[in-house]
């Protein structure tokens, strides 16, 4: 896609050297300014340059703005000095129409795409739930923001892996199986053991020939996995922690921290040096009783996730924040690069509906379930509500507000904007109005306000995956789909297309520019795992 921006730089470095500055940055910042009213693009190039000119920055970006004002870059019709040493840059139109001209060139498939990960693969671990009962609404939370994740990462060019690490070993699984025995003979789990009413429902579907653990692992998976489809969520990857040991990549990895000298005894235990990799303390790999700690086979885990990936992303829950030091450490035990592995930790989400908390489900006790959620509202709209802002803050999602059919929910209103455009393929159909061959339009008539917002939004998409990937914050790309809905609604208001009195070479245009807006929604939606519905 043509970048208006390179034709900027490129006239800054001949403006640079018609100022006789040596030295000039190698890279030259664009940047949108907050304010509109300072123009389309800003540079800073003055200030970065200024040193090495030996002249003050703001008199440097007026000599800057005097060489451009008489060699112009393409589309720029003036040039200001701003500030103490900003030039800024107002553009016509036409930079825009190019703009669109490459998003319907590229289509869905390829706007908004970039290379820069190319060549890299990474490992994504998110949700990882245990496999002892259905996924909370905090899990759903994970799920959405690892899935979308993982589609902004393959947009930018990652090869990813999705994983699901399944923790079947532990005192847990023991506590869920005796509940599950308890259930099905009419009494009781322990006090210390599950006491959903799911474990009951399980209990009474369980075959009296069945082997308890086993089958409540799997009916747990089950569970888990159906939900998890349900929110249009997969995995490349589901490792059994039992499993992992059986194959002995934990006695492997013991084996290799032993060979590097990372490992030492003390008080009968086992300890790895993690304390020489910055953790806050030594961490025991085996307990005195010859047990190993839970640690030892995530640290397996983690070892042969760099077999998948060059980066390591892990997803974790809010209670994980001492978690990520020991196994940071432990990976730097091993050889790995600090910066290979990266964690997120996802906050809580907490529902109300009224005013007032409340928990979707009778049967799942204490819980509120994903899948309650998922009746509730649709899969739509509880992948999009949890991925409206970033995933390290608490969230509170209205079950009212939600479910409504209004502008007041952000869901709605996004997949409206889409619903909207092709209701205007149908009228426009039902009239016998039909789009002509692009070439062939005259897109330099898009020159109102409105327009140009929506063209403004589809200049910015390419940008917003990009930064939204490097922060891994996919809710940048629901604040995007949010306000290129607005600024599509807006225009749909103010611009009629198919009224009669409506001249055919405008009308040509804003068909156009209606099938941009929709490429751009279906892009985002693509991104965050929402369908791009054709009617509401």
């Amino acid at each position: 896609m043509p970048d208006v921006r390179d034709g900027l730089r490129d006239g800054l470095r001949s403006a640079l050297e018609g100022a006789g500055v040596d030295g000039a940055p190698v890279e030259i910042a664009i940047e949108r300014p907050r304010d509109r009213s300072h123009g389309e693009w800003s540079s800073n190039v003055a200030l970065a340059a200024a040193k090495a000119a030996g002249r003050p920055p703001r008199e440097l970006a007026e000599q800057i703005v005097a060489h451009l004002s008489a060699e112009p870059p393409p589309h720029v019709v003036t040039v200001e000095a701003a500030g103490p040493g900003f030039v800024n840059f107002r553009l016509a139109p036409s930079w825009l129409h190019e703009v669109l001209g490459a998003v319907i060139d590229a289509g869905v498939d390829g706007y908004a795409r970039s290379t820069e990960g190319a060549g890299r693969s990474v490992s994504v671990e998110f949700v990882s739930a245990n496999p002892t009962g259905p996924l909370h609404a905090g899990h759903g939370r994970w799920a959405a923001y690892g899935d979308s994740l993982c589609r902004l990462l393959e947009r930018c060019g990652y090869a990813v892996y999705r994983e699901f690490y399944v923790n079947d070993r532990g005192r847990q699984i023991d506590l869920f199986t005796a509940s599950l025995e308890a259930r099905s003979r009419g009494a009781e789990p322990a006090d210390d053991g599950y006491h959903g009413e799911y474990v009951a429902e399980w209990a009474a579907e369980m075959p009296d020939t069945a082997e308890v653990r086993q089958w409540g692992l799997e009916r747990a998976h089950r569970d888990q996995a159906e939900t998890l489809a349900a929110m249009n969520v997969s995995f490349d990857l589901y490792t059994s922690e039992s499993a992992l040991v059986a194959r002995g990549a934990m006695d492997s990895v013991l084996d290799e921290l032993c060979g590097r000298e990372m490992v030492y005894e003390n008080d009968g235990a086992v300890w790895l040096r993690t304390g020489e990799f910055g953790d806050s303390a030594d961490r025991v790999l085996v307990k005195s009783d010859g047990e190993p700690t839970y640690f030892l086979p995530d640290i397996a885990y983690h070892h042969e996730k760099f077999s998948r990936g060059d980066l390591v992303i892990d997803i974790l829950g809010a209670d994980h924040h001492g978690y990520v030091p020991r196994m940071r450490a432990a990976l730097g035990a091993l050889g790995h690069r600090p910066d290979g592995y990266e964690t997120l930790i996802g906050q809580n989400v907490t529902l109300r509906r009224g005013g007032a908390e409340v928990r979707l489900s009778k049967r799942a006790g204490d819980m509120v379930l994903v899948a309650d959620l998922l009746d509730e509202v649709g899969p739509d709209v509880t992948r999009l509500v949890y991925l409206l802002q970033s995933i390290d803050t608490t969230q509170t999602i209205d079950v009212d507000v939600v479910s409504a059919q209004s502008a007041e929910n952000p869901v709605y209103y996004v997949q409206y904007a889409h619903a909207r455009i092709h209701s205007l393929g149908r009228m426009a159909a039902a009239r016998d109005v039909r789009r002509a061959p692009l070439d062939d339009v005259d897109l330099s008539v898009l020159v109102r306000e409105r327009e140009l917002d929506v063209l403004r939004a589809l200049a910015s998409l390419p940008d917003v995956v990009v930064a939204a990937t490097r922060a891994r914050a996919p809710h940048q790309v629901t604040t995007w789909a949010r306000e290129l809905a607005a600024a599509f609604h807006r225009f749909w208001h103010d611009c009629p297309i198919l009224r009669d009195d409506v001249d055919e070479e405008l009308r040509q245009a804003r068909l156009w520019l209606v099938e941009g807006a929709r490429v751009g929604l279906a892009v985002a939606l693509s991104i965050l795992g929402v369908s791009a519905p054709e009617r509401l």
